[in-house]
């Protein structure tokens, strides 16, 4: 299967809500859904780097970075341990880095471009609580569904 939208539109509308079309596809994987988890940043991935390390099985993580373009929130070693530990996708309103690397890792990527300068650490951000961007609300516990066509959110799981 390579997209998910059309169909799970075309079924299951009354239970979508799309993201307006701001994201580029960066990771190798384009097709993902599963369980949202947010982290709200402003160029501090410290937030990101912590969750990255934990059990991502049937999770998206959902990243507010403010859509600052001045750094980047996630690169090749945390996406890697992304991969490592079975997060489905990392969806980020801001900056990636080492987009040649993420291209070739089974991770969804979804981001609204790219930027080589780093964050720095300085512990900041919030993790699980409702995160607004791209004409939605992301909701910890809620799922997302993404492709190629774009990202979507339901409050409950839709089977397809």
């Amino acid at each position: 299967m390579l997209d998910l939208l059309p169909d799970l539109f075309d079924e299951h509308a009354d239970k979508l809500a799309l993201a307006a079309p701001i994201f580029k596809d960066y990771g190798g994987n384009t097709l993902f859904h599963g369980e949202i988890v947010t982290v709200s940043c402003f160029n501090d991935n410290s937030r990101v780097k912590e969750l990255v390390a934990t059990d991502g099985t049937n999770k998206v993580m959902v990243v507010d970075g403010k859509a600052s373009i001045t750094n980047a929130l996630l690169g090749d070693m945390l996406a890697e341990l992304a991969v490592k530990n079975g997060w489905q996708a990392i969806v980020i309103n801001g900056c990636i880095r080492d987009a040649g690397t993420i291209a070739t890792l089974p991770i969804a990527v979804k981001a609204l471009g790219c930027c080589p300068i780093k964050t720095e650490k300085l512990g900041q951000g919030e993790v699980n609580q409702v995160i607004s961007f791209a004409n939605l609300s992301f909701t910890p516990g809620q799922y997302i569904y993404g492709d190629s066509n774009g990202l979507a959110i339901s409050k409950a799981l839709i089977a397809f």
